[in-house]
């Protein structure tokens, strides 16, 4: 049987660096496109690396002709400060770098027919396509949100799912919720304040956060990698999501810590301006379609999970 081939864009980020890994694990053929490429072969070892600046234009049909799927991930990071250049690199980097990337596939089934092209494109999204919400459980039927990262969300699945709709490629949109990992992310940014007895619920703590362990996330592109029934939205959040005050308490009590000091949500604004949203609410997410789909979760509970997260950093 030959090697399956894959082209990860993204690959050196917090899950495509794992995602890749995971890949060559299995004998995978991996291609990576990338603005830097001598980093991305130092850091991931045995890849086929290309340069490709997702702004600036489609990738080259060598990097996509007869490959078996595409794995999307890239995006510029949305835990930092969002100033009004940020928000415009969000934004941009999601829905025109994923309008390019279909494009390229395009050029491949323009020059060479569909059979060169690959069958699968699976797309990272995020759980901010729903926007703010209260207890009410979401699964991947539940509306999406009107606030800036609902927006790009919804941009960012329509071009993803153009692929499917002009090129007849099976396409999966997988929906992240708050990943966790020390190297990075919402529990990379939390881990000095709680190691220092000074960290606690954000802004009440009533809101929910849906979190996923890294090591599910990879999981779930690998399913929905294997198997042709994923298709469409994808949850990627744990089965048991929970309010802010229980994931405070819970860090704490993995690291032996206090977590009982309040952090007010003027606060957060002041450090991360208009991000400080996602923190301050939140939205109550649901794995349906993976669970009716089988999946089954490496690290489907929170206190498990952190300490998994915390020990291992994957």
């Amino acid at each position: 049987m030959c090697a399956l081939r894959v082209t990860v864009t993204g690959a050196t980020g917090l899950i495509g660096a794992s995602l890749v890994a995971s890949l060559l694990e299995r004998e995978a053929d991996v291609t990576v496109l990338t603005r830097d490429p001598k980093r991305a072969r130092t850091r991931l070892g045995e890849v086929e690396a290309i340069a490709w600046d997702p702004l600036g234009e489609a990738p080259l049909s060598a990097a996509l002709a007869g490959r078996d799927a595409v794995m999307h991930l890239a995006g510029e990071p949305v835990a930092q400060r969002w100033s009004t250049n940020v928000k415009r690199a969000i934004r941009e980097s999601r829905t025109i770098g994923t309008g390019n990337l279909v494009e390229g596939l395009a050029n491949v089934v323009a020059a060479e027919g569909s059979a060169a092209a690959p069958r699968t494109l699976i797309s990272s999204s995020a759980i901010g396509y729903y926007g703010a919400h209260g207890e009410e459980p979401l699964d991947e039927e539940a509306p999406p949100g009107d606030d800036f990262l609902a927006k790009v969300c919804i941009e960012w699945e329509a071009a993803a799912t153009s692929a499917g709709q002009r090129l007849g490629l099976r396409t999966v949109q997988v929906r992240t919720g708050v990943v966790l990992d020390r190297s990075g992310g919402a529990l990379g940014k939390m881990l000095p304040a709680f190691r220092l007895g000074v960290g606690g619920p954000v802004a009440g703590g009533h809101q929910f956060m849906s979190w996923i362990h890294a090591q599910d996330v990879v999981g779930m592109m690998l399913a929905a990698l294997d198997d042709e029934r994923w298709s469409g939205p994808i949850n990627a959040t744990a089965p048991e999501p929970v309010t802010n005050r229980e994931f405070s308490k819970t860090l704490g009590s993995v690291l032996g810590r206090p977590s009982l000091l309040p952090v007010p949500g003027f606060g957060l604004r002041v450090l991360y301006g208009d991000m400080a949203e996602i923190v301050t609410t939140g939205a109550r997410v649901m794995p349906a379609k993976p669970l009716v789909l089988g999946y089954e979760f490496a690290h489907p509970a929170l206190h498990e999970a952190l300490r998994s997260a915390i020990t291992s950093g994957s």
